[in-house]
């Protein structure tokens, strides 16, 4: 999915607070389990979040995109950065918190996809731990046809990105148009993204499945909510 974009991904969402996001995170973690120790971050991408997380915790990381583990272990040297599609993992390892973020599970693809996702990511979970998972928009929410830009202007790195939206079923089309500029050459590349438009009683059922008490703040790190699930 990130193939040709995973080198720019860091200066594309460079607007992006993880500083404010991995804070509000963790007071939320002392909060519910002060005594947690470690940490998975499933679907990390570049791993930024992981940069700030192994201040506060042992971590690891997961993500399907070999580009992605190469990036987070360089961001990350020493940590262990799992190349495995997240539907369908086992590490042989338990953990106290597993995080989801920044609306990765909307990849799960089908019902079926999201349920085997939270249930490889329960199965994770030491006793009483937490699993946070921010959800991509619902259904409600989703804007049709809706036309979107954003501009890099670094030295040595100009990046522009138009983007159109449309709903096929239950999943969101993002065809993703790039310009992309360096000393060296000019390209131009489309990258297709998916993201399924999950009920918020889907992600419940499918949290409650895998033996989970569930809660939803509306807001989440970034607007678009935070599921809070723990483990009995």
């Amino acid at each position: 999915m990130y193939e040709k974009t995973a080198r720019y991904y860091d200066a594309i969402y460079s607007f992006k607070d993880y500083e404010g996001e991995v804070a509000q995170l963790h007071a939320l973690i002392q909060q519910r389990l002060p005594h947690a120790t470690t940490l998975l971050d499933v679907a990390c991408g570049s791993g930024k979040h992981l940069e700030l997380f192994k201040n506060l915790y042992t971590c690891e990381g997961l993500d399907y995109e070999p580009d992605f583990v190469r990036i987070a272990e360089e961001r990350n040297p020493g940590m262990r950065i799992h190349q495995a599609d997240f539907r369908d993992f086992e590490l042989g390892k338990r953990f106290d918190v597993v995080t989801c973020l920044f609306s990765a599970i909307g990849y799960a693809g089908t019902v079926e996809g999201l349920n085997n996702a939270i249930q490889s990511m329960a199965n994770h979970l030491n006793p009483r731990g937490l699993l946070l998972i921010e959800p991509w928009l619902f259904p409600e929410d989703f804007k049709d046809k809706h036309v979107a830009g954003l501009y890099v202007d670094q030295p040595d790195l100009k990046i522009a990105r138009i983007n159109n939206s449309r709903v096929e079923g239950r999943v969101s089309i993002f065809d993703m148009h790039h310009v992309v500029g360096t000393p060296d050459e000019v390209v131009t590349f489309v990258e297709r993204h998916a993201l399924t438009l999950f009920t918020r009683e889907e992600y419940v059922e499918a949290l409650t499945k895998a033996g989970l008490r569930v809660e939803f703040d509306e807001k989440g790190p970034m607007g678009r909510g935070l599921y809070i699930a723990s483990k009995t």
